[in-house]
């Protein structure tokens, strides 16, 4: 025996005749006597001589546990023994089987109706929700109906193959039991189905259960099946023996055997639950919350334990699951007592089963019960928790639980000897043996599920408090020394305090049960991990993803960043270092700090240095992406890092030139002229300097003079040696639009007139040399001129130098500095403006000037043994003579310059200006004859009269015309005042689209 779920009390005894039936009619009894007879059996507490008058309503009262005596006995009930009884309490009916089915009124038990075809029946079934009375007479099935009144009406009849043994309605169906099978009879068309065949040993039995489905007997097996006859997969009871009455009293089953009453509990496996010796038992009937059972001449009742007490029977004798089970069945007005039930048994059941290696669902329990991850985590005394003092208020809060008085069903050492907190467990002889489970992986397992599942609601509060505590700082403590005394409700920490535990341990257990992954993605999301502790565990084992992970969700990005670079380098330094460093790559630094250029600039230049020289690239998309001042970062590698400050502008103006500004362009070309400067200075001690000669260095410094635009020439122009570095001294010249020195510097300095006939294009092409023709002249005639004058340019040449360079020079650079071709007369010079203005290309000198000043004349007689470069200007007019004013270009040209040598000059340039001058003839002809056509049009336009008589009126203000001004409309009848038409079209009332209209007066 598990438990005791009834006791057994003996109600009357020494019946007088033999009992062959019995029903319960509230706390009475109604005894069928073999004679015929009903004796009425009532309790000793309600008298006597009580009848059953209209005026008793034993419906409300239920069977007594106390002995029975006879109160009324009514002989002659019926003139054979009552085989059957049943009171149908919804009607006020007593229903009895003996040689007939009679129905009787209650209480007074006159009867209503007799069935007479029901004489011979052995069995009966009643439905109470239809009123339908089905019963068997031999191999014949009947159906009647109640109709409410005094009389039944039949329905059906139907024929079996055998005699019907036992049988019960199953919805609209009825089951029966016959000698051999049991079969589902259609109480519509008759139709028999198959279910299975009965047992041997035992006749038939069927019992209808409060679902609606069937427990058919087989000799000392109970099968379920459905309402149709299926098996259910829900299992089978097996009695001792073959039962003859079943009574269904949820939760169990109540048996009559031969030598005992049985009770199984109705859930899988269905266990024993209790056995009560009481022999020779005859009739088992259900009394509403009891059972009676008929013996021969006297009866027990079977009343249930109170759930309260079986469940702590059961609770103490390690029936957890059956405990649980009539926990649901408490009634809804004790749910706080069900709930501490439940919770008290959740543990003790999780108790048991943590001791005896079934960790999962142990932990299932303790989230069942829904303590506190506080009680459970001492089972763990190996996980390192922060100190707070949420553990002692959860063992207050347990022993409090403990000493419930609902509880307390029995002696109370034995309830505090069931729940004995962990912390007590530990401390007593088990503690080796929790000790050697500690870090068992199955037990750590368990309880990551067990937090996971715990973790959303803690988090949960822990959010919504630190929410709220922000919310009160942002308001004010005015506001929050209120709200408190409104609320009564201190704001504390409790629940953040809850997290830290539960995310702390929950990290050491992913890690002990290497879960390294999944601890990752723990620290990846939002936590409570304590730091100290997680940070301590992390590095004994290694973990430095995870701790990276640490240190960014609580924003300790130094440390992070710190540790990080540590990784890197020895993942550098060493490639046999264990396999968690080699995964660190300089990109891992990159991609960390990308998420800290809008919060912390300062922090990613910082962490930034080491890697820009290993990823130049990826570390100046970092600045970018970040949009991080490039002032800002160049100034700290200026300060921190100098030798990387070339290469950082190099890098930027490379990917986007429009994100560095002048100043950083200033400096970029400062850094590379330095080491030029360097290493000129160094070849020059060594006497290897070459003009010629271009190091790597040099080579970024001129494509950078070139490329870039928006640097100061005239500050790199001072720092340049007067006797090298000519071709960086060309470009600065040519940026501040000193061409002929460029050009100057080009031809006799570094003897490449290539290089001059490149630039000369360059400037040509150049919008902005093409807006400043005016000022700076023909760049091909200044490149000519340096040809044919050698000695003049070489002369001025150091002296235009040392005034460009000085300093009360540098703010301004001189433009234009071309040749100084003079012009004079100030109508000469209106017409040299105009033909400027009509050809960009072209550069207008005075009649007057041959293109020689006196000085250059003298300078000319001076140098006549000083061969001129007449083969390169003959090679310059050849190959860019259609960008050469020809008539200035040839006034340059020496007298003796033979005309065969100007062939490949002139004759390009002639058939160019015929050609231009044969289309500008065309274009003549053309536009005189637009314009004969235009005047052509205007005379027929001004042809047409417009008659004007004293009666001709404004159309716009309707007064009469007579001699003022008017004005005509194109259509040539509309007439205004031309006052009118004024003053409308200020007034917008003539449409935009009219066309222009005729003044007349």
């Amino acid at each position: 025996m598990v438990h005791s779920a009834y006791d057994s009390f003996e109600l009357f005894k020494d019946n007088p005749s033999k009992i062959e039936s019995i029903e319960s009619y509230g706390s009475k009894l109604f005894i069928g006597c073999s004679d015929g007879s009903l004796r009425i059996y009532s309790p000793v507490s309600s008298g006597s001589d009580r009848s059953l008058s209209s005026d008793f309503h034993p419906m409300s009262m239920e069977l007594q546990k106390e002995p029975y005596i006879l109160e009324k006995n009514v002989k002659g009930f019926s003139r054979r023994s009552l085989v059957s009884m049943k009171v149908i309490d919804s009607r006020e009916l007593l229903l009895t089987l003996s040689e007939s089915i009679a129905f009787h009124k209650l209480p007074n038990l006159e009867t209503l109706a007799v069935i007479t075809k029901a004489k011979g029946a052995n069995t009966y079934s009643w439905d109470d929700r239809r009123g339908f009375l089905c019963f068997a007479r031999q191999k014949r099935v009947c159906i009647f109906r109640h109709d409410g009144g005094r009389g039944f009406v039949e329905v059906k009849e139907f024929g079996v193959p055998d005699t019907v043994k036992s049988m019960s309605w199953c919805g609209e169906n009825i089951c029966l039991g016959i000698k051999r099978e049991y079969v589902i009879l259609n109480a519509t068309s008759g139709t028999l189905t198959d279910v299975f065949p009965s047992g041997r040993l035992a006749p038939p039995l069927v019992v209808s259960l409060p679902s609606g489905e069937l427990l058919l007997g087989k000799d000392n097996i109970g099968v379920f099946v459905d309402q149709n006859g299926k098996l259910l997969q829900e299992g089978r009871i097996c009695w001792s023996e073959a039962p003859s009455v079943v009574v269904i009293q949820n939760p169990y089953a109540v048996a009559l055997l031969p030598r005992y009453i049985e009770i199984r509990s109705l859930r899988s496996p269905y266990s024993l639950i209790q056995t009560i010796v009481l022999r020779n038992g005859r009739q088992l009937i259900d009394s509403k919350h009891a059972s009676v059972v008929g013996l021969d001449n006297s009866a027990y009742g079977l009343f249930p334990v109170p759930l309260g007490a079986q469940i702590v029977q059961l609770t103490a004798s390690g029936n957890f699951e059956e405990a649980l089970a009539l926990c649901k069945l408490l009634p809804p007005e004790d749910s706080i007592l069900r709930s501490a039930k439940e919770s008290s048994i959740h543990i003790r059941y999780a108790h048991y089963l943590f001791d005896n290696g079934s960790y999962e669902e142990a932990m299932e329990h303790f989230l069942a019960s829904q303590v506190d991850i506080t009680y459970v985590l001492p089972f763990y005394p190996s996980l390192v928790l922060p100190k707070t003092t949420l553990i002692t208020e959860t063992e207050k809060l347990m022993d409090m639980t403990l000493d419930d008085s609902h509880l307390s069903r029995v002696s109370s050492d034995f309830s505090d000897d069931m729940e004995s907190p962990p912390h007590q467990l530990l401390e007593s002889d088990e503690h080796s043996t929790l000790e050697s489970k500690k870090m068992n992986h199955n037990t750590l397992m368990a309880l990551i599920k067990f937090l996971q599942k715990k973790r959303h609601n803690i988090i949960e509060k822990a959010t919504a408090e630190g929410t709220e505590e922000v919310v009160l700082d942002a308001v004010g403590d005015r506001y929050k020394k209120s709200y408190k005394a409104r609320a009564n409700v201190p704001i504390s920490s409790g629940a953040r305090e809850m997290a830290a535990i539960l995310d702390t341990a929950l990290l050491q257990a992913l890690l002990f049960t290497g879960q390294s992954f999944a601890a990752l993605e723990l620290l990846k999301g939002p936590n409570y991990c304590d730091i100290k502790i997680c940070e301590e565990i992390l590095q004994e084992n290694n973990h430095y993803s995870a701790l990276l992970e640490l240190y960014k969700c609580n924003s300790m990005h130094r440390e992070a960043l710190k540790i990080l670079h540590q990784l890197v380098e020895e993942s550098k330094a060493n490639k046999s270092q264990p396999e968690p460093i080699q995964m660190f790559k300089p990109e891992m630094i990159i991609d960390y700090l990308k998420t800290l250029c809008g919060t912390d600039p300062m922090l990613v230049l910082e962490f930034s240095m080491p890697i820009l020289e290993s990823c130049p690239t990826q570390t100046i998309e970092l600045f970018l992406s970040g949009n991080i001042p490039a002032d800002l970062v160049n100034s700290y590698l200026k300060q921190h890092a100098p030798n990387l400050q070339g290469t950082y502008l190099e890098l930027m103006l490379a990917m986007n030139e429009s994100s560095i500004s002048g100043n950083l362009q200033n400096e970029m070309l400062q850094i590379y002229l330095s080491e030029v400067l360097e290493w000129y200075a160094d070849l020059t001690a060594q006497h290897k300097w070459d003009e010629k000669t271009y190091s790597s260095t040099r080579k970024k410094l001129l494509s950078a003079l070139e490329t870039i635009s928006g640097y100061h020439p005239e500050v790199l122009l001072k720092r340049l040696p007067s006797d090298a570095l000519y071709e960086e001294r060309a470009i600065l010249l040519g940026k501040m639009n000193q061409h002929e020195l460029a050009l100057s510097l080009y031809v006799h300095k570094i003897h490449v007139p290539e290089l001059a006939l490149s630039y000369c294009d360059r400037v040509y092409e150049s919008v902005a040399y093409q807006q400043s023709t005016k000022s700076s002249g023909n760049i091909f005639l200044i490149l000519l001129q340096i040809y044919l004058n050698p000695r003049r340019t070489t002369k001025n040449f150091e002296k235009r130098i040392t005034n460009l360079t000085s300093p009360q020079n540098m703010g301004t650079p001189k433009i234009g500095s071309g040749p100084s071709f003079k012009v004079k007369g100030g109508r000469a010079a209106k017409k040299i403006v105009a033909i400027e203005g009509a050809e960009n290309t072209k550069i207008s000198l005075s009649k007057t000037d041959s293109g020689r000043t006196d000085g250059d004349t003298d300078e000319t007689c001076e140098e006549g043994s000083s061969p001129i470069m007449l083969d390169e200007a003959l090679d310059l007019l050849s190959q860019r003579w259609d960008r050469i004013n020809g008539a200035q270009a040839l006034k340059l040209l020496p007298k003796e310059t033979k005309l065969q040598n100007l062939l490949q000059f002139l004759g390009p340039l002639l058939r160019k200006s015929s050609e231009a001058y044969r289309n500008s003839s065309v274009i003549k002809s053309l536009r005189q004859s637009e314009n004969l056509q235009v005047r052509d049009d205007l005379y027929k336009q001004r042809k047409p009269e417009i008659k004007v008589t004293s009666n001709s009126a404004c159309s716009l203000c309707n007064k009469k015309i007579g001699t003022s001004v008017f004005a005509v409309y194109p259509t040539g009848i509309t007439l205004v005042h031309f006052v009118c038409f004024r003053d409308s079209q200020s007034m917008k009332a003539v449409s935009k689209g009219s066309s222009p209209i005729r003044k007349h007066t």
